[in-house]
C-alpha cells in the first residue's frame, strides 16, 4: 500500500468513507469519477479474509452497469467468469454456474448460466478486495488503513473525524460519510443506534471457515445442468444448512447457519468441535470433509441477521451491508449491496449540493429497507420449511422466477417491468408472494400449486415443470417460448440472448434458421 505522508493527514473531503471491503472501494471509485473528493478508511490492512462471496447474474449485470457508467472498465471482468480468467487470473475466484441444494437425498439443481464463459463467481475476498483497493488509489482516491476513530462530530457542514491512522494522528473533515463496514458496524456503533426486528426470520448462529483438501461430491448424470460442485452448494437440514463454495486457489470456504435451537445443540460457539460434530450429523457431506484441514480459524457469529433502526441522517449513509444483513442463503448480499451503490451515487451525482439532499437520503432509506424486509421474509419462509423440502423448492421457486425474470428484463432495457428487489413492489407478484410466504409457515395441500400459479406471468425459466425432476438449466427455448411475459418479439430475445453471450454459435445458427 502507498505509505501515509504526515503533510496529507488533515484536510477537507467531499466524501469519507468508513470501510475497504468490495463496496467501499467501489463506492469510492464511483464518487471518484464523479469528480469528488474521497477518503477511504480501513480499520485494517489489505489482504484479509472476508467472507459474502457468491455472485449472481443480477449482482453481476449490476456491476457491469456500473463500470459502463461511471467509465470503470477495468472492474468490468469481474462480471463474469472468463473475462476474469482472461484479465485477471492471479486474482482468485470460483466457477459458479448455478445454485445447488441437497437434502437428504432429494436435489434441487437451478442454472444461472448456460456455460462457463459468462458464469458467475464466488470471490476469495482476501484477492478481490486488495485488488479493489488498488484500483481506488490508482485512480486518486486517498486510501488510509490501520485507522482507529476516535471522535466523529457532525455539524451542518458535514462531519469531522479524528483519530490515528498507524500511529500518527489525523483530523478530517467530510460533508457526507458512508459506512461500508458491515453488520454492528462502524456508525452503528458510534451513533448508538438501535437494532430493529426482520420479522419472520429466526435468530441464527453462524460457524464458518476456509478449508483445503475437500473433495468433489461423487453426484453425476447426464441430465444434470451443470457439474454439481460448480455452484453455491447448500445441504439443507432442519433447521439450518450449509455452504460449500469453491475456489480455484484450492481453497474451499464452508460454513453453517441454523436456528438458534440448532446452534446450541451442535455448541457452535466452540468452533472446530462444533464442526465435527456437524458433519456427523450430515453423512452425505461428511466424505467430502474426510482430509479436509481449516487453513483459516473457525469464526463464530453469534447473530447473524441484523438490521439497524437508522440508514441514513442529514450528513451520513450506510451502504446495505452496513444497514443490515439477512442471511447467506440466496447470494442477496451483493445484489442488494450495488443496488445500494447505484442508488447513492445516483443521489450524490444529482443532489451533493442541493438543499434537498437529506430528503433524497430517506427516499435513500424506504428503497434499502424495502429490499432488505422482501429478502427477509423469503429466507425467513425457506428457514421455515427446510425439513419439507417439497415447501422448500415451491418457496425457493418464487425467489428464482422473480430473479430471472428481472435479470432478463434488465437485459432487454425494460427494468421497469421488474420494480423492486424480489418483485415485491410489484403489484401482482409483490402482495401475493408475501400472502404465500406467511403461508409457507404451514404450508397446505395447495401451497405449491398456488405458487406455481403465482409465478406463471414471470416465470422465465421452466420452474415447477415436473419433466425437469428439480433440474432447471438455462434455455434459450425456454426465454423465447415466454417473450409475451416481457412484451418482447422473438427478434428482441434473440438479440439479447446474442448480446449478453448466452447463445452458443450452434444455438445461434439455429435460432436464426429455425
Amino acid at each position: 500500500m502507498r505509505p501515509l505522508r504526515r503533510g496529507e493527514l488533515t484536510r477537507e473531503f467531499d466524501l469519507a468513507i468508513v470501510g475497504a471491503g468490495f463496496g467501499g472501494s467501489l463506492m469510492a471509485m464511483i464518487a471518484h469519477q464523479l469528480g469528488l473528493s474521497v477518503v477511504l478508511l480501513e480499520q485494517g490492512r489489505h489482504p484479509r479474509m472476508a467472507i459474502g462471496e457468491s455472485t449472481t447474474p443480477l449482482s453481476n449485470l449490476l456491476l457491469e452497469r456500473l463500470s459502463a457508467t461511471y467509465d470503470l472498465p477495468r472492474i468490468a471482468p469481474l462480471a463474469k467468469w472468463g473475462s476474469w480468467q482472461r484479465s485477471y487470473p492471479q486474482i482468485a475466484c470460483g466457477l459458479k454456474r448455478g445454485f445447488t441444494f441437497f437434502h437428504q437425498q432429494e436435489q434441487l439443481l437451478v442454472a444461472a448460466s448456460p456455460h462457463d464463459d459468462i458464469a458467475d463467481t464466488h470471490w476469495y475476498r482476501a484477492d478481490v478486495d486488495h485488488f479493489l483497493v488498488k484500483e481506488a488509489q490508482g485512480l486518486g482516491v486517498d486510501y488510509r488503513d490501520s485507522i482507529r476513530i476516535e471522535t466523529l462530530e457532525f455539524a451542518e457542514d458535514g462531519a469531522t473525524i479524528i483519530g490515528h491512522a498507524g500511529e500518527e494522528a489525523f483530523h478530517l473533515h467530510a460533508r457526507l460519510v458512508i459506512d461500508a463496514t458491515g453488520p454492528r458496524g462502524f456508525l452503528h456503533r458510534t451513533v448508538r443506534l438501535e437494532e430493529s426486528p426482520l420479522p419472520g426470520l429466526p435468530p441464527t448462529e453462524s460457524l464458518y471457515s476456509h478449508f483445503t483438501g475437500v473433495t468433489r461430491s461423487e453426484t453425476a448424470g447426464d441430465a444434470l445442468p451443470y457439474p454439481v460442485d460448480d455452484a453455491a452448494v447448500h445441504h439443507v437440514f432442519e433447521g439450518g444448512w450449509v455452504w460449500v463454495l469453491r475456489f480455484n486457489n484450492g481453497i474451499t470456504s464452508a460454513g453453517v447457519a441454523a436456528t438458534r435451537r440448532v446452534a446450541e445443540e451442535l455448541a457452535l460457539s466452540e468452533g472446530e468441535p462444533a464442526w465435527q460434530r456437524l458433519l456427523d450429523r450430515l453423512p452425505g457431506l461428511r466424505p467430502q470433509f474426510k482430509h479436509a484441514c481449516a487453513c483459516q480459524p473457525f469464526r463464530h457469529m453469534p447473530a447473524v441477521s441484523f438490521r439497524s433502526s437508522s440508514i441514513a441522517g442529514k450528513q451520513w449513509a450506510m451502504l446495505p451491508s452496513a444497514a443490515g444483513f439477512v442471511d447467506p442463503l440466496l447470494s442477496t448480499g451483493f445484489a442488494l449491496t450495488l443496488t445500494g451503490i447505484e442508488r447513492l451515487a445516483q443521489i450524490i451525482h444529482k443532489h451533493r449540493d442541493s438543499a434537498d439532499l437529506a430528503a433524497r437520503l430517506q427516499g435513500y432509506v424506504q428503497e434499502t429497507e424495502s429490499d432488505l424486509l422482501a429478502a427477509s421474509r423469503l429466507i425467513g419462509a425457506l428457514y421455515a420449511t427446510m425439513d419439507d423440502f417439497a415447501a422448500f423448492t415451491a418457496v425457493s421457486l418464487l425467489y428464482f422466477a422473480a430473479v430471472s425474470f428481472t435479470e432478463t428484463a434488465h437485459r432487454l432495457g425494460k427494468p421497469e417491468l421488474a420494480p423492486g428487489f424480489l418483485l415485491h413492489r410489484h403489484p401482482l407478484f409483490g402482495p401475493a408472494s408475501r400472502d404465500l410466504l406467511e403461508r409457507a409457515y404451514k404450508p397446505d395441500a395447495a401451497f405449491a400449486a398456488d405458487v406455481q400459479r403465482l409465478i406463471e406471468p414471470f416465470n422465465v425459466g421452466g420452474f415447477g415443470d415436473p419433466a425437469r425432476h428439480n433440474r432447471y438449466a438455462v434455455l434459450a427455448d425456454d426465454l423465447l417460448d415466454a417473450r409475451h411475459k416481457l412484451g418482447a418479439s422473438r427478434e428482441e430475445i434473440i438479440a439479447m440472448l446474442d448480446k449478453s453471450a448466452l447463445l452458443r454459435p450452434v444455438e445461434k445458427h439455429r435460432l436464426r434458421t429455425g
